[in-house]
């Protein structure tokens, strides 16, 4: 297991989603103050992939570069906002997904089959009969 590596794709995951929650942030100001540069932007965010920001960011920075230059600021502004939380959040939220998955798979592992093969289906199950005491 290479830490470094997970650690390197890790963040380049990261910096792939904070440009898109960079974008629609943009685009959501944009809807509101410029509607038919909000469409520019997501016609382009339509024809390019997203999902590897850098690329995403360069092919913006020809298509229009005031944009390209306000979701890199944006992007900035929500990492320094998140960088302070975020490593705690990702280990506590790993935490409770795993023992959410721990129980669930526990609780399938030991549920009980009510109506075992042996039993008689359609008849009723008698009580045992405690034994005569007149003895």
């Amino acid at each position: 297991m290479d830490l470094k590596q997970i650690a390197k794709d890790t963040s380049k995951t990261l910096v792939s989603y904070l440009t898109y929650q960079a974008m629609r942030t943009v685009l959501a100001q944009l809807n509101e103050t410029d509607p038919p540069r909000a469409l520019k932007l997501h016609q382009f965010t339509l024809s390019q992939r997203i999902e590897n920001s850098e690329p995403y960011m360069e092919a913006l920075f020809h298509e229009d570069q005031a944009l390209a230059f306000r979701i890199l600021t944006v992007r900035e502004h929500i990492a320094e906002e998140i960088a302070d939380v975020l490593p705690e959040m990702l280990r506590t939220s790993i935490q409770q997904a795993n023992m959410q998955q721990r129980r669930q798979q526990l609780e399938r592992m030991t549920q009980v089959d009510s109506t075992p093969d042996d039993w008689p289906v359609g008849e009723e199950i008698s009580e045992p009969q405690e034994p005569n005491s007149e003895a």
